[in-house]
């Protein structure tokens, strides 16, 4: 089987980055580093707002808030079945190869700052946003839900969401000059370590592999679009809390043609948000091919379906 990852990134190479990169949350939120709300926080091609007619722009600009909120918010809960993930890969590869024990510790130490940084967010949003925005949850009931499927299947929508990461902040986020600054400090600070998730994720899937039957591999892919078809089905939820938190934040009761029009334009744009940009990320297609052929062609049709395209 062809490696999921070529021979140049080694535990070692990411470690070193690891060191280099290290941030605190303290020196990137807090004190005098707030959000700005009179500017959007994600990108049109993630908000997917400015085609909603219904809404004029002062709406739409809060509207996209709600969706920066949900964005990290979303990105904790994911985060929260990735530490123990991570924790238990490393106490299945022991300490006979350190270097390798290590860059996984630092990989976990990171998820768990994460949480910490957009935990920080929240507080600074629900301060100066003005009106409650509720997320789906629990955090923790989403990641024992996803924890239930195979460690394989974990590691795949794992590094879905690591390439995903990397898509967002390198195609619509960096020196994107329309964004609240604040907002893109924190996508950049995320992504910098995450750069390195994806190595390290792939490194855990082809150690994983090597000890996996056939079937096993088959019912890891199988886990993998189940985790997808959970977490889409958490993204339908996730757009209605919006559509009450936008009337609830521009102070006006929505049309049911209004709220047809909004809750269209964001379960689309949530899809592509979570979903499609991950699923469809190349190095994402590229290791799914690697594990079965027909599993990399699987994916592809998904996003097609999602984005209304025929095969």
């Amino acid at each position: 089987m062809t490696a999921l990852i070529t021979q140049s990134h080694t535990y070692k190479a990411s470690l070193e980055a690891s060191h280099k990169i290290n941030w605190r949350v303290e020196d990137i939120i807090g004190g005098e580093k707030h959000l700005d709300f009179t500017k959007p926080f994600l990108p049109e091609s993630l908000a997917g707002v400015q085609a909603i007619h219904s809404l004029n722009d002062r709406e739409k600009l809060r509207l996209n808030q709600i969706r920066g909120n949900s964005y990290l918010y979303l990105f904790g809960v994911v985060e929260e079945f990735i530490v123990p993930t991570v924790l238990d890969h490393i106490q299945h590869i022991g300490t006979t190869d350190i270097i390798a024990t290590q860059a996984f510790l630092c990989f976990a130490e990171e998820e768990g700052k994460h949480i910490h940084l957009f935990r920080c967010f929240a507080q600074d949003f629900e301060a100066g946003f003005g009106s409650p925005c509720p997320c789906i949850g629990s955090a923790q009931e989403i990641a024992d839900a996803v924890l239930q499927h195979s460690p394989l299947g974990v590691a795949l929508a794992i590094l879905h969401i690591e390439w995903m990461t990397q898509r967002h902040y390198l195609e619509s986020v960096r020196d994107n000059q329309a964004l609240d600054p604040q907002f893109c400090s924190l996508l950049k600070h995320h992504w910098l370590e995450e750069a390195q998730h994806t190595k390290l994720d792939a490194l855990m899937i082809q150690t994983m592999i090597q000890t996996l039957s056939d079937a096993d591999i088959h019912q890891g892919i199988e886990d993998y679009f189940a985790i997808v078809a959970f977490l889409d089905n958490g993204l339908s939820g996730q757009v209605q809390l919006d559509l009450e938190s936008l009337q609830t934040a521009i102070a006006r009761t929505l049309t049911e043609a209004e709220k047809q029009e909004i809750q269209a334009a964001q379960k689309k744009a949530y899809r592509w948000t979570f979903l499609g940009s991950g699923m469809s990320h190349p190095n994402f297609i590229k290791a799914l091919k690697e594990l079965n052929p027909s599993a990399a062609v699987r994916a592809e049709d998904r996003v097609k379906a999602m984005q209304g395209k025929s095969s």
